[in-house]
Protein backbone atom coordinates (compact mmCIF):
# COMPACT_ATOMS: atom_id res chain seq x y z
CA UNK A 1 0.00 0.00 0.00
CA UNK A 2 1.35 3.17 -1.11
CA UNK A 3 2.20 6.18 1.63
CA UNK A 4 0.92 9.66 1.27
CA UNK A 5 2.45 12.69 2.87
CA UNK A 6 3.49 16.20 2.49
CA UNK A 7 7.55 16.12 2.21
CA UNK A 8 9.57 19.48 2.34
CA UNK A 9 11.12 17.90 -1.16
CA UNK A 10 7.31 17.93 -2.57
CA UNK A 11 6.99 21.28 -1.30
CA UNK A 12 10.41 22.64 -2.96
CA UNK A 13 9.39 21.54 -6.20
CA UNK A 14 5.83 23.31 -6.10
CA UNK A 15 5.80 26.79 -8.33
CA UNK A 16 5.02 29.77 -6.66
CA UNK A 17 0.74 29.57 -8.25
CA UNK A 18 0.98 25.81 -6.97
CA UNK A 19 2.52 26.97 -3.40
CA UNK A 20 -0.17 29.95 -3.07
CA UNK A 21 -2.95 27.50 -3.61
CA UNK A 22 -2.29 24.51 -1.11
CA UNK A 23 -0.26 26.12 1.43
CA UNK A 24 -1.90 29.36 1.75
CA UNK A 25 -5.22 28.32 0.58
CA UNK A 26 -5.40 30.47 -2.57
CA UNK A 27 -7.38 30.27 -5.92
CA UNK A 28 -6.66 30.61 -9.47
CA UNK A 29 -8.18 32.87 -11.21
CA UNK A 30 -11.61 31.27 -13.25
CA UNK A 31 -10.78 29.80 -16.41
CA UNK A 32 -6.82 29.79 -16.01
CA UNK A 33 -5.87 26.30 -14.81
CA UNK A 34 -4.58 24.20 -17.26
CA UNK A 35 -6.99 21.18 -16.26
CA UNK A 36 -9.86 22.98 -16.93
CA UNK A 37 -10.27 21.29 -20.60
CA UNK A 38 -8.39 18.10 -19.71
CA UNK A 39 -10.39 15.28 -21.29
CA UNK A 40 -8.49 12.41 -21.01
CA UNK A 41 -8.81 9.32 -18.90
CA UNK A 42 -6.71 8.63 -15.83
CA UNK A 43 -6.98 10.17 -12.29
CA UNK A 44 -6.30 13.38 -10.95
CA UNK A 45 -3.86 13.13 -7.21
CA UNK A 46 -2.82 15.82 -4.64
CA UNK A 47 0.32 17.64 -6.18
CA UNK A 48 2.15 17.61 -2.95
CA UNK A 49 1.17 14.62 -1.39
CA UNK A 50 0.41 12.37 -4.46
CA UNK A 51 -2.72 10.67 -2.91
CA UNK A 52 -5.33 9.84 -5.32
CA UNK A 53 -8.30 12.48 -5.06
CA UNK A 54 -10.76 12.68 -8.24
CA UNK A 55 -11.13 9.99 -11.20
CA UNK A 56 -11.87 11.80 -15.01
CA UNK A 57 -14.84 9.58 -15.53
CA UNK A 58 -15.98 11.78 -12.04
CA UNK A 59 -15.34 15.22 -14.16
CA UNK A 60 -17.80 17.21 -15.60
CA UNK A 61 -17.88 20.66 -17.31
CA UNK A 62 -20.08 22.47 -14.87
CA UNK A 63 -19.23 25.84 -16.43
CA UNK A 64 -18.08 27.25 -13.02
CA UNK A 65 -14.33 28.15 -14.73
CA UNK A 66 -12.67 25.13 -12.80
CA UNK A 67 -12.39 21.25 -12.93
CA UNK A 68 -15.36 20.16 -11.33
CA UNK A 69 -15.86 16.33 -10.42
CA UNK A 70 -19.13 14.71 -8.54
CA UNK A 71 -17.33 12.52 -5.70
CA UNK A 72 -13.74 12.11 -4.51
CA UNK A 73 -12.58 8.77 -5.92
CA UNK A 74 -11.46 7.95 -1.93
CA UNK A 75 -13.71 9.69 0.36
CA UNK A 76 -11.10 9.16 3.13
CA UNK A 77 -8.11 11.27 1.00
CA UNK A 78 -10.73 14.27 1.04
CA UNK A 79 -11.33 16.23 4.21
CA UNK A 80 -14.63 18.40 4.32
CA UNK A 81 -14.16 21.65 6.58
CA UNK A 82 -16.18 24.66 7.06
CA UNK A 83 -15.16 28.06 5.15
CA UNK A 84 -16.26 31.38 6.68
CA UNK A 85 -13.84 33.36 4.68
CA UNK A 86 -14.69 36.13 2.27
CA UNK A 87 -18.13 36.69 4.04
CA UNK A 88 -19.92 33.33 2.87
CA UNK A 89 -19.96 30.36 4.35
CA UNK A 90 -18.60 27.22 2.07
CA UNK A 91 -17.39 23.91 2.43
CA UNK A 92 -13.58 23.87 2.17
CA UNK A 93 -11.54 20.67 0.56
CA UNK A 94 -8.50 19.80 1.31
CA UNK A 95 -6.06 16.22 1.08
CA UNK A 96 -6.01 13.80 3.87
CA UNK A 97 -2.39 13.36 3.97
CA UNK A 98 -0.92 16.39 2.18
CA UNK A 99 -3.13 18.95 4.24
CA UNK A 100 -3.29 20.79 0.48
CA UNK A 101 -5.88 23.17 -0.30
CA UNK A 102 -7.80 21.66 -3.31
CA UNK A 103 -10.92 24.24 -3.50
CA UNK A 104 -14.24 23.64 -2.43
CA UNK A 105 -17.35 21.62 -2.57
CA UNK A 106 -20.87 22.68 -3.55
CA UNK A 107 -24.17 20.92 -3.56
CA UNK A 108 -25.57 22.03 -7.01
CA UNK A 109 -23.50 19.29 -8.89
CA UNK A 110 -25.54 16.90 -11.19
CA UNK A 111 -28.22 15.63 -8.98
CA UNK A 112 -28.23 12.29 -11.27
CA UNK A 113 -24.79 11.48 -9.99
CA UNK A 114 -25.32 12.59 -6.32
CA UNK A 115 -25.70 16.30 -6.78
CA UNK A 116 -22.21 17.25 -5.65
CA UNK A 117 -19.61 19.65 -7.52
CA UNK A 118 -16.61 19.56 -6.34
CA UNK A 119 -14.75 22.92 -7.78
CA UNK A 120 -10.59 22.07 -7.77
CA UNK A 121 -8.20 24.10 -8.55
CA UNK A 122 -5.66 23.05 -11.29
CA UNK A 123 -2.93 24.39 -9.44
CA UNK A 124 -3.68 21.72 -6.77
CA UNK A 125 -3.60 18.24 -9.12
CA UNK A 126 -1.22 16.56 -10.72
CA UNK A 127 -2.56 14.51 -13.90
CA UNK A 128 -1.51 10.84 -14.23
CA UNK A 129 -2.91 9.70 -17.46
CA UNK A 130 -4.66 5.74 -18.20
CA UNK A 131 -1.61 4.84 -19.38
CA UNK A 132 0.73 5.67 -16.59
CA UNK A 133 -1.46 4.20 -14.01
CA UNK A 134 0.06 0.97 -13.28
CA UNK A 135 3.54 2.13 -14.02
CA UNK A 136 3.07 5.21 -10.92
CA UNK A 137 1.52 2.89 -8.63
CA UNK A 138 -2.49 3.82 -8.74
CA UNK A 139 -2.87 0.35 -11.20
CA UNK A 140 -6.02 -0.37 -8.63
CA UNK A 141 -7.71 3.22 -9.67
CA UNK A 142 -7.83 1.42 -12.88
CA UNK A 143 -11.38 0.38 -12.88
CA UNK A 144 -12.67 4.00 -11.98
CA UNK A 145 -11.12 5.12 -15.23
CA UNK A 146 -13.83 5.18 -18.39
CA UNK A 147 -12.97 3.22 -21.18
CA UNK A 148 -11.01 0.49 -19.33
CA UNK A 149 -11.03 -2.71 -21.48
Amino acid sequence: MQSYAKTDAALARLTPEEYRVTQENGTERPGTGALLGNKAPGIYVDIVSGEPLFASADKYESGCGWPSFTKAITPAHVTELTDTSHGMTRTEVRSTHGDSHLGHVFPDGPADRGGLRYCINSASLRFIHRDEMEAEGYGEYLTQVEDVA
